[in-house]
């Protein structure tokens, strides 16, 4: 008789953190300044019209010194979690153009199911979500319109997701976030600028 209430209880605890991806009881700190989300409509952020690569205009002017660079977004960011760093390569999309705009920024993730780490942000981004299926160590998506989450753990899951980027190289990232909540710092690539 025991057993079965012991299993009862295992199968219980399993399908109540299975259920909840990002738990919606945890309130969002903010830790750092956010910025405003550019318009992705506002010429100049995807088409390069009047402009090379670099941002410079066809007069060979840097259309980036004006503004600080805001025109171009950062495909790399650096994820640091303690002493460690992880470079990181953003997706193409209008999510990933969101959560660059408000970096830097330093938050506190919180643990969920042995395989994730996630934060909930103060504003919704843009979403263009869907079922990946399987979910690999190193990536980098949102839940709903503000969560972020950050993978360590290669699993099969039936939730949809939108893509903001992936960790170049996530070996060691497991170790480096640890079993509980864990501050997690994401900036632009200095070398990408």
């Amino acid at each position: 008789m025991n057993k079965y209430i012991i299993i009862m209880a295992l199968m219980f605890m399993t399908v109540t953190s299975v259920l909840t991806a990002c738990g919606s009881d945890d309130e969002p700190v903010i830790e750092t300044p956010v910025t405003p989300v550019p318009d992705p409509e506002e010429p100049g952020d995807d088409d390069n019209s009047g402009s090379d690569n670099n941002g410079n205009d066809n007069n060979g002017n840097n259309d980036n010194e004006n503004n600080g660079g805001e025109n171009k977004m950062s495909k790399n960011i650096t994820v640091r979690v303690g002493n460690r760093s992880f470079t990181a390569t953003l997706e193409d999309n209008a999510t990933a153009r969101a959560f660059s705009a408000l970096l830097p920024m330093t938050i506190t993730m919180n643990e969920l199911n042995g395989n994730e780490k996630y934060y909930y942000l103060s504003e919704n981004l843009p979403t263009d979500s869907y079922r990946p299926g399987t979910i690999r160590n190193g990536e980098l998506m949102l839940y709903g319109s503000n969560c972020v989450v950050l993978f360590y753990e290669t699993f099969s899951s039936s939730y949809s997701y939108t893509r903001i980027g992936r960790l170049d190289n996530p070996s060691g990232l497991a170790l480096a976030l640890g079993e509980g909540n864990v501050s997690v710092t994401f900036e632009i690539n200095k070398t990408d600028n």
